[in-house]
């Protein structure tokens, strides 16, 4: 595994009781841009979050605050969707993001959050399926931010129907679709965006620094530990491809690919030991 600064820097912010967002992200950018530096984009948020500030009225009624930060962030400031490059990487990196001004739903998302954090206005991501949304973090606030979408206002019947027009075909809007979630699942989420970009681009390496990212943010997702070892066995890596396939086996018995992963498993042990042999006959 990679532990280089960034890296460390990632892991020292994952250890913090309240886990800053941005500061996070930032270190997941920083492991594709080394020189990149937190500071400047952090100051960034907080000026346009006083600007924000400015224009709001005495009353802060959710509603009103909302509509505040959604037309400086998606009006004056111009950040979109980007609609004609969704899977472009930089949208999952945050200084790209601020730096484009654009992004997807989750990055995106992000910015709105810290905005409303620097203005002391609780506000949690909602991970729904196939789309991220935000919503205030008031009892029966009954509200949704759709920021990817100029920060359009959703009700819950909107969302439904959003969530049938995503996935073609009419889906039941349960409970747990809306439900808020947790900043290591926001990163675990957003991070499995961009496992899914490298792969599609078979960039091995991104993809094995990803998912080791996302190891360290939920070291429990098993069968995260199952393709790290695919990739690894791709690589020729075949010593830690069989620590991996190994634990992805003890941990999942029962799984389905489970005779797969073992003729897997046992090329990788005989390659393993063809290389420890070839090595004893050179010394």
């Amino acid at each position: 595994m990679d532990f280089s600064l960034a890296r460390q820097r990632f892991y020292q912010e994952l250890q913090r009781d309240n886990i800053d967002l941005a500061r996070a992200a930032l270190c997941i950018a920083q492991q594709e841009y080394p020189e990149l530096d937190p500071e400047p984009y952090l100051a960034q948020l907080d000026t346009w979050a006083a600007a924000i500030a400015d224009r709001l009225p005495d009353e802060r009624y959710p509603l009103r605050v909302v509509k505040a930060i959604s037309a400086y962030l998606c009006h004056d400031l111009g950040f979109s969707g980007n609609t004609e490059q969704y899977y472009d990487p930089r949208n999952s990196y945050l200084n790209d993001v601020l730096e484009r001004r654009t992004g997807i739903p989750i990055s995106l998302s992000l910015v709105y959050l810290e905005l409303a954090k620097r203005l002391d206005f609780p506000m949690v991501g909602i991970g729904m399926p196939g789309h991220f949304l935000i919503r205030p973090d008031f009892e029966d606030a009954g509200i949704f931010v759709d920021v990817f979408n100029g920060g359009e206002i959703l009700f819950p019947e909107d969302c439904q129907a959003r969530l049938s027009e995503i996935y073609g075909q009419p889906i039941e809007l349960r409970p747990e679709f809306l439900a808020p979630i947790a900043p290591r699942r926001f990163l675990m989420r957003s991070l499995m965006n961009l496992k899914g970009i490298y792969l599609s681009k078979r960039d091995i390496p991104r993809t094995l620094r990803t998912i080791e990212n996302i190891l360290m943010v939920w070291p429990e997702a098993i069968e995260e530990r199952r393709d790290r070892g695919l990739l690894y066995f791709q690589q020729g890596r075949y010593i830690e491809a069989r620590h991996d396939l190994e634990f992805y086996l003890q941990s999942r018995p029962d799984a389905r690919d489970q005779r797969q992963i073992q003729m897997l498993l046992d090329n990788a042990i005989a390659n393993e030991n063809q290389t420890m042999d070839t090595d004893a006959d050179l010394g």
